[in-house]
């Protein structure tokens, strides 16, 4: 039978499957021979015992976290806060770059709309192609909307402490599952997950949080690859005087035109530069 694996613990799996049960299953050891490690999100087949069963065959990932250790995400939600804290931009746009370099598709969410206006953030990726979401989790603003969005994937949330990540997740999640529950492992101000879980949401599709901003790392990349991962910047690199610009420092570069006329945003494109100087550098990006 086919299933999900939603969660990993000593050893176990447990996978929901195409009948709706979760069955507890071991991984077969030829994985261990072959140095696979079955993850979160995995796609597997599972033989069946009763209410227990063996996973037998890992489907082909579609995409691949690190850490967190997670597999076949369809979406990444950076969820950030309208007041407090305040919004952090190049946090923001790390998370986002992440993503892109995984393949994965972002969203942005932005929260507490109630205390403040979200139209800091309608600026800033206005033309950046992204959904962007404003949800309350106190009035239910946006939620629904958001939900219709995610059904049928499955959808990490990540963004800094304190933004609002886990009284989102409980207002979607599936009704099944006790607010206690979800609150032992969904931490309120705190990264405190102690391991991962994919969580249903009502209509169908997971969701997970994750263990904090800081366990995302990207992939290797040169810096001259930069800037096809921020979407409003594509269209412009074959339109610069010289061919290979950084979009930094050269005379005539169409990115910096777009800057000064406002199509491409200030905010934006501080946080180019600035991870620009990283990849260049081969610094850390923390």
């Amino acid at each position: 039978m086919r299933g999900t694996i939603i969660k990993g613990i000593g050893g176990l799996y447990f996978v929901k499957a195409e009948d709706s049960k979760i069955y507890k299953c071991k991984a077969r050891g030829v994985f261990r021979k072959e140095n696979i490690k079955p993850m979160i999100g995995d796609h597997v087949l599972i033989d069946i015992e009763g209410d227990t069963g063996v996973i037998c065959e890992i489907e082909k990932r579609i995409s691949e976290l690190i850490r967190p250790p997670v597999a076949n995400i369809d979406t990444l939600a950076m969820v950030s806060s309208a007041a407090d804290p305040r919004p952090d931009f190049y946090l923001a746009d790390k998370l986002l770059v992440m993503s892109e370099i995984r393949g994965i598709k972002p969203i942005i969410c932005v929260t507490k709309t109630d205390l403040n206006s979200p139209d800091e953030f309608m600026e800033v990726y206005k033309n950046t192609g992204y959904r962007i979401f404003c949800v309350c989790s106190k009035t239910n603003e946006g939620i629904d909307t958001l939900m219709d969005f995610l059904k049928g994937k499955t959808t990490a949330f990540a963004g800094l402490s304190g933004v609002g990540k886990s009284s989102l997740l409980n207002r979607m999640v599936d009704n099944e599952l006790e607010t206690g529950e979800i609150s032992t492992k969904i931490s309120r101000g705190k990264h405190t997950t102690r391991h991962i879980e994919l969580f249903e949401l009502t209509g169908g599709g997971f969701v997970l949080d994750t263990p904090g901003f800081s366990s995302f790392e990207p992939d290797e990349i040169n810096e001259s690859r930069l800037a096809s991962y921020f979407p409003e910047m594509r269209k412009y690199e074959d339109q610069c005087r010289f061919n290979g610009c950084s979009h930094t420092h050269e005379p005539e570069c169409a990115v910096k035109e777009a800057v000064l006329d406002g199509v491409i945003s200030r905010q934006r494109y501080n946080s180019y530069c600035r991870i620009y100087e990283i990849l260049k550098n081969h610094r850390d990006w923390d």
